[in-house]
């Protein structure tokens, strides 16, 4: 093919071998760089946004498991297991003087800026942080044994049927219709099912094996038989307060009384991480406003208890100004063995 019709289709065919110019190169690469800010940018928003719900999850479900613990210790606070709140017979030797041998103490709370005898407030791990609320709780435990038949000389219980969960040392509370006692095991036989609870050199241990109403405290003491049918639960005594965690954070502790090789003492043990503060507020019988620790007159008469918990999800930037999230959650208590 000769003549201007063949230098016409070379013209064609290298018009079409040219390519894009450098204009409809940079367009393209504009418009594809759009198109991945803008799909970098929906996956970094729905990166976020997982990681503040997820984040708020957390929180809330840390929440929820705070104030059911705390609800199960508020529900027992002052319980006997038969009723009694006022005659309450104790054996115990240092009665005057812990925190938890005291059923005085069945409901006693403290202010941030207020000491509490039960945790010891500092920097160290499970220590208190200070200026957060702490509450002590004390009552009877959830297992009861029926007693068969009680021998008050012998100081010594026969009960119906055996416990894997008595032990030497353990702090019970017994009752039936007349009145409560707060003493010690000294001796738990569960093979023969027996429980005594003498003088000895258990410890705090009894400073009588009397268990009559009111507290004598020599060896004989006021002298009392139980009948039969009469309860015994182990003795629960509980301090909640914000302690420092072994990470460097915040958690919602709880210093429980327990059995050290037959000698009662507390351990402290962390309940829920994360939760950075706690403020309490009591009711009283027959008022109308919730009250700081401070203002209560009478802890005798508190009948409900306001916690508002604040707490933080373990995760950076997912709150406001790049910090974790918080938020603060309130419950109601009432206390049901001091409603009438």
């Amino acid at each position: 093919m000769t003549g201007p019709l063949r230098h016409t289709r070379i013209k064609a065919a290298v018009a079409r071998a040219r390519g894009f110019s450098v204009v409809e190169l940079m367009i393209a690469l504009v418009l594809g760089l759009a198109v991945i800010g803008t799909t970098v940018g929906l996956f970094l928003s729905n990166k976020q946004s997982y990681r503040t719900n997820h984040a708020l999850g957390q929180v809330q479900e840390a929440s929820r498991i705070a104030f059911e613990l705390l609800a199960r210790d508020l529900r027992q606070a002052g319980l006997t297991g038969c009723g009694n709140t006022t005659r309450i017979a104790n054996t115990l030797n240092n009665q005057a003087t812990a925190w938890w041998a005291n059923f005085n103490n069945a409901v006693r709370g403290y202010d941030g800026n207020q000491d509490d005898p039960a945790v010891v407030e500092g920097t160290a791990v499970a220590q208190r942080v200070v200026g957060t609320d702490s509450i002590q709780l004390i009552g009877a435990g959830e297992i009861g044994l029926s007693v068969e038949s009680h021998n008050p000389t012998a100081a010594n219980f026969k009960l119906n049927e055996p416990s894997a969960d008595l032990r030497d040392g353990d702090i019970i509370i017994v009752c039936d219709p007349d009145h409560a006692t707060i003493t010690q095991i000294t001796n738990y036989n569960s093979s023969n099912v027996t429980l005594v609870h003498n003088t000895g050199t258990a410890s705090p241990g009894n400073c009588s094996k009397g268990l009559g109403f009111p507290t004598l405290c020599t060896v004989n003491g006021n002298p009392y038989a139980f009948g039969a049918n009469s309860q015994i639960s182990r003795m629960v005594a509980s301090d909640w307060y914000i302690g420092n965690n072994p990470v460097g954070g915040r958690s919602l502790y709880r210093s429980a009384l327990g059995n050290s090789a037959g000698a009662a003492a507390t351990t402290a043990m962390e309940m829920v991480r994360d939760v950075t503060d706690m403020q309490i507020e009591y009711l009283a019988q027959a008022a109308v406003n919730y009250v700081a620790a401070a203002a209560v007159t009478d802890w005798q008469r508190v009948v409900a208890v306001r916690i508002t918990l604040t707490v933080q999800g373990n995760q950076a930037a997912t709150g406001t100004d790049g910090e974790p999230i918080r938020r603060a959650f309130t419950t109601t208590v009432t206390l049901r063995n001091r409603m009438t």
